[in-house]
């Protein structure tokens, strides 16, 4: 639900960032092509920015952060994992686009690439970070090994 809710501020976030850019940032751009990738570049990198720092703070806030990993660097993480379901919500606005009014069809692309992002942010960006004491580590008892024979017990036979 959390992440639903940190996704539906990105879409809105997205949506509002590319109809800003579309229709008044980008409008000297003759190009509908180059302004509609310009205006998708920019949109996705505010809903990002946006959906990173609400799903640190509260979709995943119970979640044991590394205290080593720099903010930066675990964006960068959080941006590498949703670099394919960007380039997915990219390829899919372009596809839908031709068919669709470009709002609608960038919305479309942001859900069916949500699943992804869900998925590669649960199980790497945010997985739980256990301090080493606290990780259990499968007790595997170790062999016997036979004991060679002493001196004493070799002549004793």
């Amino acid at each position: 639900m959390k992440f639903g809710t940190v996704g539906a501020s990105g879409v809105v976030v997205n949506l509002g960032v590319l109809y800003l850019c579309q229709e008044f940032l980008f409008i000297a751009i003759q190009s509908p092509d180059m302004r509609l990738n310009l205006s998708l570049a920019v949109a996705i990198f505010f809903a990002t920015v946006n959906n990173f720092f609400w799903n640190r703070a509260w979709t995943w806030r119970d979640r044991y952060h590394h205290p080593d990993k720099h903010l930066l660097l675990h964006f960068g993480q959080y941006a590498l994992a949703c670099w394919v379901g960007i380039a997915v919500q990219v390829l899919l606005t372009k596809l839908f686009v031709m068919y669709l009014h470009y709002l609608i069809a960038n919305a479309a692309a942001i859900v069916l690439a949500s699943v992804f992002n869900f998925v590669v942010n649960n199980f790497w960006t945010f997985r739980s970070h256990k301090p080493v004491g606290e990780i259990a580590l499968p007790i595997i008892p170790e062999p016997e090994m036979e004991q060679p024979e002493t001196e004493q017990e070799v002549g004793n036979r």
